[in-house]
């Protein structure tokens, strides 16, 4: 890699303060000003992720709120929650929109929002509600090492009230949910059961237990197993979950029916009647909904839990040498049935929040730790320092500036070509923002997301098709969210990859075993690798015909360098020599058609197919060099050899097509003169230690990025204007510091800056508003595991910390709720 100088300073994500913040003197649709966001202020904050099914979001769209935007399903579709605080009789709106359907009151207001924060686990909306500060903190827990409590596809709410005058006051808390979280149509029939614990209270009006953990079920009348409507699951059950035993609660109750009506029946008496009702009926017919209320009584604070997410049982339909079967959820071997499952989870809250914080102080410490080592070295062009000045992207005017480290810049907000050096006209990072906090920023809002697209189950036992299979470890099943919803697709787990290698690499094997499993037990015909074992997410029942989408070279290079990556992190070497065959008869493919591979798509399928592609030619060859370490860790060193200088002599040709003639980048594919493209796929050859890729490659890309950037980042290559995170951070892994800054900072500036409304997104406009891409056809990528890309800067720190890769390293410990290993 292009070797730099380094600045000697760190930049301490102890002392993060709020994130660039262009809102602060918007208002919402209720005429409050904007309130305060750190890191960021991203066009949607997670509130409940942890599957693909329970994944619940705040958008901050047209400079929305928690209570002035519907809570939405990953897609955009409206979920209806709502939650409310009674202060000395007032009641306060602090989540959701629910309130707009009844009659102006007196006694009903919304809370004023003060702050909106976010980590890898948690996101935090703080409200003023009178003489009290409300905050709702919504935790969806990434502890990836503990798989039992990673397997809960439930998410908690905690509502806490503090007095900000000193005094005590008259405290309630209302809550519900509706039934569009079951159903995408508005006339399809649902219906509910109330439990206490696990005993059906259909009815019962009598006063409750003060021990109980109280569940409402919210299901399909006619369910239909395996099987999706839009995204939303057609079986399983949505649960929304609480306590009476809340420490202070002198009050608790109950009650489902119409939406309006209940919160008409809250506001007027600060309780519920304790009442299910029984006309089962789609959200579309007096919106059903399902609703818990808590009275404190007077008190200087309080605060109540709920627990929410959708349960999926079985979750996976798997193909197996013994036909299609059913695969139950990881959990279920940890916990038992689902009342177990749920009672456990909202009596962990306080182990999960320990564990939880640890994760995410660890991530504070790493992101500390690889800035240290490798912050960008300034090259100051003014002799002397100047005040920052502002810039707006909404003004239309030119601004000429001096950054934090005394570089000049020009600005034109009216165009998309971002900051540029006033020399030479190359693109320069952000401005005023430090690098740390921008990329810290990135991927705390990416974690959940990207293990939220996931789910973990119990293997089939005996194995599948002809394979041995050990049910003390799980399988991984992954849905390709938003795209094609694909199962376990190569080419996202291979751009996914850095985060698993970083949080727990035994992730990465347990969702590359099932791919293995299929195309070693003779139910895949082609001779590259498959491009996904699913066409539609939760159905694992492979393409037995081959005729999944064709990506032989994207996906055969993707297998080599996946299970070489973790090897490398794990040590591991029986997992490389248990599918050495079929790692061998891919990169036969490679041999073949790598170096020219002739016109196929690559990952970015939908930029198009493209002959001799540059980009996907060098992953091939990439992959070859890794089969050759693989070759020496099973004792074949005729082949090792072979693949070695293979891979040495592709590459010298491969410069050769790959370069434009003028010396300054790579060509998007061969012989298409000042064409170019990001060229990611060099980075395992970095993470990886494989050294084929010579130092002057790097420093020439690293030099070249910044003549072509916009204000939101380099496109992905020559053809298009927008581009892809998780691309460009693989991209920024394998740059200079100065050239690594401008593409983090461009993504943090995007998060703030960006007119898209729906959960992260990995693919936009580099300019135009940092938008979806429209033309030549809309494209909606939205909360997709690709994010796991942003963790490429992580992934070498992590590489670093584990010292010499050349044998690999000591295997990472999985630890199940109770702490005993069980991988």
């Amino acid at each position: 890699m292009y070797a730099v100088a380094l600045l000697v300073a760190s930049a301490s994500l102890a002392k993060i303060a709020v994130g660039q913040d262009p809102y602060t003197t918007a208002k919402d649709s209720n005429g409050n000003t904007l309130p305060a966001y750190s890191p960021a202020r991203p066009p949607a904050i997670p509130l409940a992720v942890r599957s693909p099914y329970t994944s619940a979001w705040s958008s901050t769209a047209r400079d929305g709120t928690l209570n002035t935007n519907d809570v939405i399903y990953w897609p955009g579709t409206s979920l209806g929650w709502e939650g409310i605080v009674t202060v000395d009789g007032i009641s306060y709106e602090y989540l959701g929109t629910g309130s707009s359907t009844l009659p102006s009151l007196p006694n009903l207001k919304p809370a004023t929002p003060l702050a909106v924060s976010y980590d890898s686990q948690y996101s935090n909306f703080t409200f003023s509600a009178g003489p009290m500060e409300v905050t709702a903190s919504f935790l969806s827990s990434v502890i990836p090492k503990d798989l039992c409590r990673t397997s809960i596809p439930l998410s908690y709410l905690t509502t806490s009230v503090r007095s900000t005058d000193n005094a005590i006051h008259s405290v309630q808390f209302y809550s519900h949910v509706n039934a569009a979280w079951v159903a995408f149509e508005n006339n399809v029939t649902t219906q509910w059961t109330f439990y206490d614990g696990s005993t059906p209270a259909n009815g019962t009006l009598n006063s409750t237990s003060k021990s109980s953990i109280y569940s409402w079920f919210v299901y399909l009348q006619n369910p239909y197993e395996f099987a999706e409507e839009m995204d939303v699951p057609l079986w399983g059950n949505f649960t929304y979950t609480t306590s009476s035993n809340t420490t202070g609660s002198q009050n608790f109750s109950y009650q489902s029916g119409f939406s309006s009506n209940l919160q008409y029946t809250y506001v007027m008496e600060h309780s519920l009647l304790d009442f299910v009702d029984p006309d089962y009926r789609p959200f579309g017919t007096r919106n059903p909904a399902f609703a818990y209320a808590h009275d404190f009584g007077k008190v200087p604070s309080a605060s109540v839990m709920y627990t929410v997410g959708s349960v999926q049982q079985p979750s996976i339909r798997y193909l197996t040498s013994e036909g299609v079967i059913s695969l139950q959820p990881w959990w279920n071997q940890c916990y038992g049935d689902i009342w177990h499952m749920i009672e456990f989870h909202f009596n962990d809250f306080s182990q999960t929040q320990l564990l939880a914080s640890q994760f995410e102080s660890q991530l504070k410490q790493d992101v500390d730790a690889y800035y240290s080592a490798n912050m960008a070295t300034v090259y100051s062009n003014v002799s002397t320092p100047g005040s920052p000045s502002s810039y707006s992207s909404e003004s239309h005017t030119s601004t000429e500036g001096t950054d934090q480290y005394s570089d000049q810049y020009i600005f034109h907000s009216n165009n998309g070509y971002g900051f540029l050096d006033p020399n030479n006209f190359s693109g320069i990072a952000i401005p005023d923002v430090e690098e740390a906090e921008a990329y810290y920023s990135i991927i705390a809002l990416s974690t959940r997301q990207i293990m939220a697209a996931s789910v973990l189950t119990v293997p089939q036992s005996g194995g599948s098709c002809g394979t041995s299979s050990n049910t003390s470890e799980p399988l991984l099943f992954l849905k390709e969210i938003s795209s094609d919803g694909n199962v376990n697709t190569v080419d996202v787990l291979y751009p996914a990859m850095p985060f698993f290698l970083y949080a727990n690499p035994e992730l990465l094997r347990y969702s590359l075993e099932p791919l293995f499993q299929l195309q070693e037990g003779g139910f895949y015909p082609n001779g590259y690798s498959m491009h996904d074992i699913g066409s539609h997410y939760p159905n694992a029942t492979g393409h037995v015909e081959g005729n999944d989408e064709y990506m032989p070279v994207e996906e055969s290079g993707n297998m080599i360098l996946m299970a070489y990556a973790y090897y490398k992190f794990t040590g591991n070497v029986h997992f490389v020599q248990q599918h050495y065959a079929k790692l061998q008869q891919f990169a036969h493919y490679l041999i073949q058609f790598s170096l020219l591979p002739g016109i196929q798509v690559s990952t970015d399928d939908f930029a198009g197919a493209l002959a001799n592609q540059t980009n996907l030619a060098i992953k091939g060859i990439i992959g070859i060099k890794a089969m050759s370490s693989i070759s020496a860790l099973a004792n074949d060193t005729f082949n090792s050899q072979n693949y070695s200088s293979t891979a040495s002599s592709f590459y010298q040709q491969w410069e050769g097509l790959a370069i434009d003639p003028s010396g300054k980048h790579t060509m998007l594919s061969y012989e298409w003169r000042s064409s170019y493209s990001l060229l990611y796929n060099t980075y395992p050859d970095l993470l990886l230690d494989l050294n084929l890729i010579p130092d002057s490659l790097y420093q020439m890309q690293s030099t070249w990025y910044p003549t072509v950037s916009q204000v939101f980042g380099v496109p992905l290559d020559s053809r298009h204007s927008y581009s892809k995170t998780d691309e460009s951070l693989w991209t920024a892994a394998t740059c200079s510091p100065e050239t690594r800054r401008l593409f983090v900072n461009a993504i943090g500036y995007w998060i703030n800056q960006t007119d898209t409304d729906r959960a992260f997104t990995d693919l936009y406009e580099t300019g135009d508003g940092g938008s979806y891409p429209m033309s030549p056809v809309p494209i909606f990528f939205i909360a997709r595991p690709v994010a796991g890309g942003h963790f490429s800067l992580l992934a070498l720190e992590r590489k670093g910390q584990l010292g010499s890769l050349e044998t690999g390293f000591g295997a990472i410990n999985n630890e199940t709720a109770s702490g005993t290993s069980i991988g």
